[in-house]
């Protein structure tokens, strides 16, 4: 971390945490009888209240989007290369508010959490959360806020289904949608890399049917494996061919199954990783939610007529070398937006990153991305002058 920190940084940052004792109905048929929101917040809302744009994260994800928690911060939030002043979102015009999802590992209520009704960890009773439940949560954190509508709901792969949701669930509540390398459901394939995930947790000896925590253990082979396999799908063959191509770490092969290729060197580090700063348990939460999320289900597979209530412009990113959530899928949505007779844009941005490129930084993405939030900046000081 440098001395002074860069002039386009929100600066240092300190998490909030918001209580609510009204008990939360889920979409499982159980509910939360009480729970804890962790989130933070980033430039400054305005009188009127209309400027505040709420950040969804993706699967691994959380409140710490942008800034830096202290000077001895290694890395800045998530998604720092977007937020703050003079980026894609602006903090010198939009209150920014990225928050923990329930079920979360980062200091929400999840797993990890102590159960009020039994003293000890919630671990694997913890409710299956859906992405309507999050979304619930999220218009409940809007009030304790007094924000009663969004200028944007902006995110990315599982956060854009819950920017979808917001505008299905509380359509009067957003002005402005930004769906980013995501999809209105998972498809097969989808699913079954989920379930490898899960399943390599699962059949960790040392996961004890999710009560890893009661037995002092912690499922680190079996996440490590989970995170190696998803990580695979975040990145393109491009992408990894020009980080690794065919690279050994020695200059001669040693016929084992040791570490040989720097992939394999690579592979494992980010598992290592992984596996001492997220929950298993939460792991597998996060990718159920992925799941079951299809809007059209409960309309016999519309889409169009799924998306009736929504009420706002939308803005539709992809990415052509995302083979997770390719294409297609965000092409998908547009097509079902444009039956509906709702407000759309839609770019497909060239990268050779694949899913990850959502998170990276990109000319052509800030070019698109950001024009359409000058627009709702624009939208924001019209309004303030009427």
């Amino acid at each position: 971390m440098p001395d002074t920190l860069p002039a386009d940084s929100v600066g240092l940052v300190t998490p909030q945490q918001a209580h609510f004792d009204e008990p939360l109905a889920l979409a499982c048929g159980k509910t939360l009888p009480a729970y804890d929101l962790v989130y933070e917040t980033y430039g400054k809302l305005n009188v009127e209240r209309n400027n505040a744009v709420l950040i969804c994260h993706a699967l691994s994800g959380h409140h710490h989007a942008a800034g830096y928690h202290s000077m001895d911060e290694r890395k800045p939030g998530w998604w720092d290369a977007h937020i703050g002043p003079g980026k894609t979102i602006d903090t010198n015009r939009f209150f920014v508010v990225s928050l923990n999802n329930l079920g979360g590992c980062h200091g929400t209520t999840g797993p990890c959490s102590i159960n009020p009704d039994t003293g000890r960890q919630w671990g694997p009773d913890f409710p299956v959360m859906t992405v309507g439940d999050w979304v619930n949560s999220q218009a409940r954190l809007a009030d304790r806020l007094g924000i009663q509508r969004f200028a944007a709901v902006v995110g990315g792969s599982l956060g854009g289904m819950q920017v979808m949701q917001w505008s299905l669930a509380y359509p009067e509540r957003i002005a402005n949608a930004v769906v980013i390398a995501a999809t209105p459901r998972l498809s097969a394939q989808n699913i079954a890399f989920n379930e490898v995930a899960r399943q390599a947790i699962r059949s960790d000896p040392d996961f004890h049917g999710g009560w890893y925590a009661e037995h002092g253990t912690m499922p680190k082979r079996g996440l490590k494996l989970a995170r190696m396999v998803g990580h695979i799908t975040y990145l393109s063959e491009h992408s990894m061919g020009a980080k690794f191509g065919r690279d050994l770490r020695s200059d001669e092969l040693n016929f084992g199954y040791d570490v040989e290729f720097q992939v394999e060197s690579y592979l494992r580090y980010q598992g290592d990783m992984f596996s001492t700063a997220f929950d298993a348990n939460t792991y597998l939460l996060m990718t159920k939610a992925l799941d079951y999320f299809d809007p059209a289900a409960a309309h016999g597979g519309d889409l169009a007529a799924a998306l009736a209530p929504a009420n706002c412009p939308f803005l539709v990113m992809s990415f052509s070398t995302d083979w997770r959530f390719a294409p297609e899928r965000s092409r998908e949505l547009v097509d079902a937006l444009v039956r509906a007779g709702k407000p759309v844009s839609y770019a497909e941005i060239e990268s050779p990153h694949g899913h990850d490129a959502f998170l990276l930084p990109d000319v052509r993405y800030q070019a698109v991305f950001g024009g359409f939030m000058k627009r709702v900046a624009r939208d924001i000081t019209r309004a303030g002058d009427k």
